[in-house]
C-alpha cells in the first residue's frame, strides 16, 4: 500500500499498512524516533519499564518489541534466570532485533523473538508476568487497542501487570502548537535526509495527532477485565496505560 494513498482514517490502520511502514523505517527508526522525542524517548521507556515489579526470573512479554528499544530495561530487573519474548510482525525490525540479540551484553540472558500480529499471537494463556508495549499504541484504531487489551489480558498470569507508553500530544497550549509543528513540518523534512521520503516519516506525526494520548483509550483496557490508571510523562508529550490483571 502506498503511503501517499493512505488518505482516510481507516487506511493507516490496515496492518499491511502498517507493516510495510515499519519495514521502510525500520534502517533509520531508532535515530529517528529518539529525534522525534527530543531524545526523550529512552528516559520514557525506562520509566515504562519502571512502572512494573520485575522480579528476577519472571517471564516478560515485550509486545511490538521492534529493534528491542526496551530490552536493557527488562533484561536489568529480570536478570539471567528471566525469559524475555519480542513479539512483531515487521521482518525489518525483527531483522535488527535479531542482531541486537547477538550483542555481547545480551549473551546471558534468554529473548525469545516471534514474528506475529500481537493482535493475535499464539503465545499461552496466562504465560507472562508482566507485558510491556513501547510506542505502538498509536498505529490501532480504537478497536484494534480493544483487541490488545483483550490480548494482554488473557496471556498474563493473574495479578500480573502491564505497562503501556506512547508519545502523546501535550495539554499545555504553546507547547501543543510547537509540538505538533515539529512533527507535521520538521519530521517529514529528516524524514528526507534519512529516507529520501518525507511522507513516510510524516504518518509518525498523523498517528500522534490522531491518537492524542492514553488516557483517551484507558477505558478500553478496563473492558477487557484489566484495573488500570493513565500516566502522564513530559508535560503529556508521552502518556502511558499502567494495570494488573
Amino acid at each position: 500500500m502506498s503511503f501517499q494513498k493512505a488518505k482516510s482514517p481507516d487506511s493507516i490502520y490496515d496492518p499491511a499498512f502498517v507493516q510495510d511502514l515499519f519495514n521502510e523505517m525500520s534502517l533509520t527508526y531508532e535515530r529517528m524516533n529518539t529525534i522525534t522525542s527530543f531524545g526523550f524517548s529512552n528516559r520514557w521507556r525506562r520509566q515504562c519499564v519502571q512502572e512494573l515489579a520485575i522480579q528476577p526470573g519472571n517471564v516478560v512479554v515485550d509486545l511490538m518489541t521492534g529493534m528491542g528499544e526496551t530490552w536493557d530495561y527488562i533484561c536489568q530487573r529480570m536478570g539471567p534466570n528471566g525469559t524475555l519474548i519480542g513479539v512483531d510482525f515487521s521482518d525489518g525490525m525483527l531483522r535488527y532485533a535479531h542482531q541486537k540479540r547477538q550483542r555481547n551484553r545480551f549473551a546471558t540472558y534468554t529473548i525469545n523473538l516471534e514474528k506475529q500480529n500481537v493482535l493475535a499471537s499464539t503465545l499461552p494463556d496466562q504465560s507472562a508476568d508482566h507485558v510491556v508495549v513501547s510506542f505502538g499504541l498509536k498505529t490501532f484504531n480504537e478497536e484494534q487497542i480493544s483487541l490488545l487489551a483483550k490480548e494482554i489480558y488473557r496471556i498474563l498470569k493473574p495479578s500480573g501487570q502491564f505497562s503501556c507508553i506512547e508519545v502523546s500530544v501535550p495539554r499545555p497550549i504553546l507547547l501543543r502548537i510547537a509540538y505538533l509543528f515539529y512533527l507535521r513540518q520538521i519530521i517529514p523534512i529528516l524524514g528526507t535526509l534519512f529516507l529520501g521520503n518525507p511522507e513516510t516519516y510524516r504518518m509518525l506525526g498523523i498517528y500522534c495527532t490522531l491518537f492524542k494520548s492514553a488516557k483517551q483509550v484507558q477505558q478500553l483496557f478496563q473492558e477487557a477485565g484489566l484495573h488500570c490508571h493513565s500516566t502522564s510523562y513530559f508535560f503529556g508529550c508521552a502518556s502511558g496505560i499502567v494495570g494488573k490483571k
